[in-house]
């Protein structure tokens, strides 16, 4: 809908292994955290799964946390580093990776 305010949304994506990936030889997939922005979750769903097979990477499963109002309300403790990517992602109307954890094969992944 016209007017909908974008929020941002934390994900926290599981990638595949796929060529051209760019992870670590040896590594069966990763862990990205992203802030993503969209009128709803579902949106930043979309985006952030979009963008990452454009970058060559293998989504399989996305994990939604919410915006920062309703960690926030959950009880998490957000610094000023995540807020400030977050910001940028809003600002930006994108998705911004944050982190990535590489799995090593481990039973621990």
């Amino acid at each position: 809908m016209p007017g909908e305010k974008h929020k941002v949304y934390t994900l926290l994506v599981e990638v595949g292994r796929k060529d051209g990936d760019g992870l670590p030889e040896g590594s069966t997939g990763a862990a990205l955290l992203c802030y993503a922005s969209g009128v709803d979750e579902a949106e930043a769903v979309r985006e952030t799964v979009a963008i990452l097979k454009q970058a060559d990477l293998a989504p399989l499963d996305v994990t939604g946390y919410g915006t920062l109002e309703e960690q926030l309300a959950d009880g998490a403790e957000i610094g000023d580093e995540e807020r400030s990517l977050m910001q940028r992602a809003l600002d930006e109307n994108s998705v911004i990776v944050a982190q990535m954890t590489p799995f090593d094969g481990s039973a621990e992944d």
